[in-house]
């Protein structure tokens, strides 16, 4: 007798475990050093850890508004005018999230619906492509070399449809770690108005910007701000990934359907660390200070590998750095992706599994939000990989 789970049909037969899992366990299994999935080695503040156990202690918790705790939302209203002089009201224009991933699922799902396109710069962040196709939409994908200079704006307009519904894009960019210039903003802020497009931006690495370039938010251009629902996080920002705290900011009316779907899928969001993320908020250096901090672990980790024989373009931005090694191996990344955690003693994450049809760039991509000795221990096993 066939069991009741035949009869599912899966909305998303491609999808099996991730990348990131897979390698993870990998590193597990071979006792390797996991340069693979992206969250920081350290710990947060120690004064945001009191700051939450202050919260507790005082017993905010139970549920928070379903749009989040307001001094939270005051704060985040704060320092995005701040950097962008674009005000969003923390009323109604700002909506606390459990994580980037969910203001992201519930942007989506506010827009797209069945048959609708919507554009998708691959490499892509692996979340956006299944969270398109469960509401029904198809994705179509700008594909980029992992290592792009620039954006063809022309063959991003020639994908354009009378189908297309929204554009996704992601500054500073997983997995590349490229920053996007004023000009981008620009020509797409363009193509969103001259298609009527809604715009859905992953801003999570915002400060995290190295080389003296400088983060461009949707929010800093007013036309673009208007069509736009942009994703943070204070996940990457605080090394709290593990809290699951992030956050929507979209114009009035496209915020009162985001919240539609976000009060059933979550409601609410974890209140004591929302209100310590608030109060930690007040002092800017705790997030303005962040560039600094990791353009140092790259440099590290840069340094350290740049004998071996990779070609390493420096990363501009994110926590992640991309090597080629087409000059070393003709294997497909993920097999040597796997032959590195096992042999070498080094997980790192295959960019073929951030597109959407079967590629190989020979591009690997390592996180370096590492202790500084732990980036130096993984670089030493990599300089004595045979290749």
């Amino acid at each position: 007798m066939p069991s009741a789970t035949s009869a599912i049909q899966s909305k998303l037969p491609k999808v099996g475990t991730t990348i990131f899992t897979r390698m993870s366990k990998l590193a597990e299994d071979y006792k390797a050093i996991n340069l693979a999935q992206g969250f920081p080695e350290f710990d947060c503040s120690p004064d945001l850890q009191k700051l939450v156990d202050k919260y507790i202690r005082r017993g905010k918790n139970q549920y928070a508004p379903m749009a989040g705790v307001m001094a939270l939302r005051e704060g985040i209203s704060q320092k995005v005018f701040a950097a962008t002089k674009t005000e969003y009201h923390p009323e109604t224009e700002i909506t606390i999230t459990s994580g980037a991933t969910e203001a992201l699922y519930v942007a989506i799902s506010t827009v797209v619906n069945p048959g609708d396109e919507v554009i998708v710069f691959e490499p892509a962040y692996d979340s956006y492509v299944p969270a398109i196709e469960m509401n029904g939409g198809i994705p179509v994908f700008v594909t980029l070399d992992p290592q792009y200079e620039y954006i063809d704006w022309e063959i991003v307009n020639s994908k354009v449809t009378e189908k297309t519904k929204a554009i996704i894009i992601n500054t500073p960019h997983n997995p590349t770690g490229k920053v996007w210039t004023e000009s981008d903003l620009k020509q797409l802020d363009f193509l969103a108005e001259k298609n009527s497009l809604f715009v859905i931006s992953d801003e999570v690495y915002e400060y995290i910007i190295f080389d003296d370039l400088r983060h461009v938010s949707a929010a800093s251009i007013p036309s673009l701000a208007s069509r736009t629902f942009l994703c943070g996080s204070f996940g990457k920002t605080f090394h709290v990934t593990g809290w699951k705290v992030g956050y929507c900011l979209a114009p009035k009316e496209f915020t009162t359907e985001f919240r539609k779907i976000h009060q059933f899928m979550v409601f609410s969001v974890i209140t004591p660390f929302q209100f310590a993320i608030a109060e930690f908020l007040k002092e800017p250096d705790h997030y303005l200070s962040l560039s600094a901090f990791y353009e140092s672990k790259r440099n590290i980790f840069n340094e350290a590998i740049k004998d071996i024989g990779f070609v390493l373009k420096p990363s501009e931005g994110s926590f992640f750095q991309n090597v080629s090694y087409k000059n070393l191996s003709e294997e497909h990344d993920l097999v040597l992706a796997e032959r590195l955690t096992k042999e070498g003693g080094v997980a790192s994450i295959p960019l073929s599994a951030f597109y959407g049809e079967e590629t190989n760039f020979r591009v690997l991509r390592f996180c370096f939000a590492k202790n500084d000795d732990t980036l130096l221990r993984a670089a030493e096993l990599l300089n004595k990989v045979v290749w």
